[in-house]
């Protein structure tokens, strides 16, 4: 059998452990609600789509005499309430298909290369202005 003085002194050895653990677990549950409530990443917020604005058709010279025919549509956000100038698009095309040999942009691989290209630079341009871009006139001759 246990002494009464032997299993006092027992039960203090276990005292301060126990409020380590219950201390170290307050710790982490502060910690976590407040990791969770003020540092969490907040998930991007997709902008709604706005107004379709067709760009009229341009020609540009491709390689070997050969041109394109290409007419984009602008996808603005919901947010832009005056109607987006398409110059700035329609100069990125120009820059983007002119001089290309007619192989490549009628290939479907290289045009859908060629289209995220067009896109990247149209969407850095009109700064958060807009969400896509749709070919609606792609032909070559």
């Amino acid at each position: 059998m246990v002494d009464a003085p032997e299993a006092a002194t027992e039960g203090r050895k276990g005292a301060p452990r126990r409020k380590l653990i219950v201390a170290m677990l307050l710790v982490g549950v502060v910690g976590g609600a407040g990791y969770w409530f003020l540092l969490r990443p907040t998930p991007e917020v997709a902008p709604e789509p706005g107004e379709v604005v067709a760009l009229d058709p341009i020609q540009v010279n491709l390689a070997d005499g050969h041109y394109l025919r290409v007419a984009i549509a602008l996808q603005a956000t919901l947010e832009v309430e005056e109607e987006v100038d398409g110059s700035r698009a329609l100069d990125a095309a120009i820059e983007v298909f002119s001089g290309l040999p007619v192989d490549e942009v009628a290939d479907t691989k290289s045009r859908d290369a060629l289209k995220s290209e067009l896109k990247e630079r149209i969407l850095e341009l009109y700064e958060g202005e807009l969400i896509d871009i749709y070919f609606t006139e792609f032909v070559t001759q």
